[in-house]
C-alpha cells in the first residue's frame, strides 16, 4: 500500500469553535483548525434580536435573551460534537450596552462553560481590521462593519492599521431610532458618520463592507444582475454603480422582484436602514469601489491567535496548498509545476506582476484536484472546484484565472460555452494568462504522470535554429517520453503563442 499525504482532512490541527453574540444574530462557526486559511465545518446562526428595544429601555428584550440562551445551550452541544478542542466566546454592542447585560454574561458562561469576551467598540473595530487583513492581500482602505447595533470603521493599509471608532448605526438600532423612518435614519446616520473625520482619508481607496446586512445587499445584486459567481468575499462594485443600487434598496421599488427571495424575511426590513448607513459612509469617503466581506470580527479573532510567521504567509497560497494536499495525487509535483512555471512564463516573454504570479502559482497547486473524476468530466470538476471554493486574498478576476487555466489543462485551449459566463469575470489579460498556463501544464503533464522528480529538469529555452523561436530541451534520460500525443500538445502551445516550437532531446 502506498503511503500518501493525502486525507479527508488536514493533519496535525484540531477543531475551534467560535461563538458570535451580537445584537441581532447569535452564530456558532466551527472550523476546522486555527489556520492561515481556516475552513469551516460547521455554521449556524439563530436571529434572536438581543438589541431590539434597547435604545428605548436600556435592557435586552427577556425574550430575545431566553432564545439566546437556548442557542447557546445547542452551540455548546454541537461544539463539543464537532470535537472542538478550544471555544472562543464573543459578545459585542447588545451585551456590551445594556443594563442586564451583565446578568446576562453570567447566564451565558454558566451555560457555556467558558468565560465571554465582551469586546469593547474599539477591540470589535480591531478585529474587524485583522478580518480584512486575514482575507484581502495588501488592503487598503477602510472597514466598515455593521452589526445589528453598531457600526465600527477602521482605516487599513496592509498589515497596519489605526484607532477604530464604533457608531450607534447597526441596522436594528438605526431603524428603532428612527422610529422605522427612512428620512430620519439618514439625518441620524448622517449626523454620526460626520464625526468620523478620518473618512475623508479614504477618497480613491477601497470601502471593505462587513457584516450580514450589507453582505445581503451585496447577494441581492448578485441575483438582480445575474452575476454569474455567487461568492460573497472580495466581490467588488465601483463606487457610482454601488450608490445607484442602494437607492434602489432603499426605496424597495422593486421588492416583488424573484431577486429579493435571496434576502430572509428577517434581513429584508433591515436593508433599507443598512443601505442608508453605507451611502452615508461612502459620502464622506469617496472610495473608488466596495469590496464585500465574508471575513469579519471571528476571523480576525482567530487571525489574532496565529503566530507572526503564520500570520505573514499567503492565505490564497495556504488554501490552495491544503486542497492539494486533500485531492492531488501528489501534492509535492503540485509545488514543482508552480516553481516551474514561473522560470518559464517568462521565456514567453510575459512578465507577471506579483498578483498574476500568486493566482500562476495557486493554479499551479490546484492543477490535479479533480484527477478521480471521469476523464470527460475532469476540466468542468475543475471549474467548479475552484470557482466556487471558500479562498481569500484573491479577487473574483483571479478566481475566474485559476479555475480557467485549469480547465484548460484538461479540456484544451480553445473557447467553449462552458467557460462563457466565469470568463466574463477574468479580464482579457487574465484570459490570455489561463490559456498559457493551461497550455504549459498540457505540454508537462505528459511528463510526469502527475508524480514529482521530473518537471525541474524540462526547460524552454530561446533556439539557435532560424526556424524555430524556442526549443523545449528535454533530457537525453526522457527520450522514451517522445511521440504523437507530446507534439500535438506543443505545437498546441506554439498555435496559442504565435511562436514556433520544438522539442530537442539532449
Amino acid at each position: 500500500m502506498v503511503r500518501s499525504e493525502a486525507q479527508g482532512r488536514l493533519p496535525g490541527i484540531a477543531p475551534v469553535s467560535v461563538i458570535d453574540i451580537g445584537s441581532n444574530s447569535v452564530r456558532v462557526v466551527i472550523y476546522e483548525g486555527l489556520s492561515r486559511a481556516p475552513t469551516v465545518l460547521f455554521n449556524e446562526k439563530v436571529l434572536c434580536g438581543l438589541g431590539k428595544g434597547l435604545g428605548s429601555s436600556g435592557r435586552m428584550d427577556e425574550e430575545a435573551v431566553q432564545r439566546a440562551l437556548a442557542a447557546l445551550r445547542r452551540f455548546r452541544a454541537l461544539s463539543t460534537q464537532a470535537r472542538a478542542t478550544e471555544t472562543y466566546v464573543l459578545a459585542t454592542a447588545a451585551a456590551r450596552e445594556a443594563s442586564n447585560g451583565p446578568e446576562f454574561i453570567r447566564d451565558v458562561e454558566d451555560i457555556l462553560g467558558q468565560p465571554v469576551q465582551l469586546l469593547s467598540g474599539e477591540e470589535e473595530a480591531r478585529y474587524s481590521a485583522l478580518g480584512i487583513i486575514s482575507g484581502f492581500h495588501d488592503p487598503d482602505g477602510i472597514a466598515g462593519d455593521l452589526g445589528g447595533g453598531s457600526l465600527e470603521l477602521i482605516d487599513i493599509r496592509g498589515q497596519e492599521f489605526g484607532r477604530g471608532i464604533t457608531l450607534p448605526l447597526g441596522g436594528l438600532r438605526l431603524s428603532e431610532t428612527s422610529g422605522n423612518s427612512l428620512s430620519k435614519a439618514r439625518t441620524f446616520a448622517r449626523k454620526q458618520v460626520n464625526t468620523a473625520r478620518f473618512l475623508e482619508h479614504g477618497a480613491g481607496r477601497t470601502f471593505y463592507a462587513v457584516g450580514g446586512t450589507w453582505r445581503n445587499i451585496a447577494k441581492l445584486h448578485m441575483e438582480m444582475t445575474r452575476y454569474p459567481l455567487h461568492m460573497m468575499q472580495g466581490y467588488e462594485l465601483p463606487l457610482a454603480e454601488i450608490q445607484k443600487f442602494l437607492e434602489e434598496v432603499i426605496a424597495a421599488k422593486d421588492s416583488k422582484d424573484p431577486a429579493w427571495q435571496a434576502v430572509s424575511k428577517s434581513r429584508r426590513s433591515l436593508l433599507p436602514f443598512g443601505a442608508i448607513a453605507m451611502q452615508e459612509v461612502l459620502t464622506a469617503m469617496k472610495p473608488a469601489k466596495v469590496s464585500f466581506s465574508a471575513q469579519g470580527v471571528r476571523e480576525g479573532y482567530l487571525y489574532s491567535r496565529l503566530s507572526d510567521e503564520e500570520q505573514a504567509s499567503d492565505p490564497l497560497l495556504v488554501a490552495a496548498d491544503q486542497l492539494a494536499i486533500l485531492r492531488a495525487r501528489s501534492p509535492e509535483h503540485a509545488r514543482e509545476l508552480a516553481e516551474w512555471t514561473g522560470r518559464m512564463v517568462p521565456v514567453f516573454g510575459i512578465e507577471e506582476t506579483e498578483e498574476e504570479s500568486r493566482y500562476r502559482q495557486a493554479a499551479c497547486l490546484l492543477a490535479d484536484i479533480s484527477w478521480r473524476a471521469h476523464p470527460d468530466y475532469r476540466g468542468l470538476q475543475a471549474l467548479n472546484l475552484i470557482a466556487h471554493s471558500s479562498f481569500v486574498g484573491i479577487t473574483h478576476a483571479g478566481r475566474a484565472y485559476l479555475a480557467l487555466a485549469n480547465y484548460h489543462r484538461f479540456e484544451g485551449l480553445h473557447d467553449d460555452g462552458t467557460t462563457g459566463p466565469l470568463a466574463t469575470i477574468a479580464t482579457p489579460r487574465l484570459l490570455d494568462l489561463a490559456k498559457l498556463l493551461g497550455g504549459l501544464l498540457r505540454v508537462v503533464y505528459l511528463f510526469s504522470a502527475s508524480m514529482p522528480g521530473v518537471v525541474h529538469n524540462l526547460t524552454f529555452r530561446p533556439s539557435s535554429d532560424p526556424d524555430l523561436d524556442l526549443e523545449f530541451v528535454v533530457p537525453h534520460a526522457y527520450r522514451d517520453f517522445a511521440g504523437e500525443r507530446l507534439d500535438g500538445r506543443l505545437q498546441q502551445l506554439a498555435r496559442l503563442t504565435g511562436k514556433r516550437l520544438a522539442f530537442r532531446f539532449e
